[in-house]
């Protein structure tokens, strides 16, 4: 299978674009983390239309705007990540929300009384496009800025440009302490 990429220079670091030809699916910081899972797999460098659009969404997105989503996203993933991916998804653009939350909106769709959020943690990070599908937008039950594949600081400046309430998250007392959440690289 092929899969195309471009790479776009954001204000927080290098994004890597991937699609299948069709659909998005990823957005990864690292060009290394796609590369490990994708060993097999034929990867072209191209500038499709549909990364054409995603670019003109990210550059809104970076202005501080809100954009609609125009294009398809098909991250992949088993049906419970799939799950917890359309749920952040519902996330409003500035405000966040708990792994706790989402648990809770995940059992009750599923008809059941309660879901661990350790597992809605581990589906929130293996999302695989990320910004778009917004999970820095998700914080610990307490307000706890928790782990970012991205990292903590870059997590604080998406906050920063969607003007996040600085009294609804608080930050580790140290960026050592941060950076041990979210295995910064």
């Amino acid at each position: 299978m092929t899969i195309y990429s471009q790479t776009y220079h954001s204000p927080i670091g290098e994004l890597i674009l991937l699609s299948d030809g069709k659909d998005l699916t990823g957005v990864h910081y690292h060009r290394s983390e796609f590369r490990k899972k994708r060993d097999n797999q034929r990867i072209i460098e191209e500038m499709l239309p549909l990364f054409v659009k995603v670019v003109h969404w990210l550059d809104a997105y970076f202005k501080g705007e809100n954009p609609e989503i125009t294009f398809s996203l098909a991250p992949k993933g088993t049906s419970f990540q799939q799950s917890v991916w359309q749920e952040i998804r519902q996330i409003p653009y500035g405000q966040t929300t708990t792994y706790g939350d989402i648990s809770q909106k995940i059992a009750q769709s599923m008809g059941k009384d309660k879901m661990s959020a350790q597992a809605v943690g581990g589906a929130v990070g293996s999302n695989p496009i990320s910004i778009i599908i917004p999970c820095h937008r998700v914080i610990g039950k307490t307000g706890n800025i928790t782990g970012y594949g991205g990292g903590i600081e870059r997590k604080l400046e998406l906050f920063a440009l969607e003007k996040v309430p600085e009294n609804s998250y608080f930050i580790p007392k140290n960026i050592k302490e941060a950076r041990s959440f979210a295995n910064y690289n």
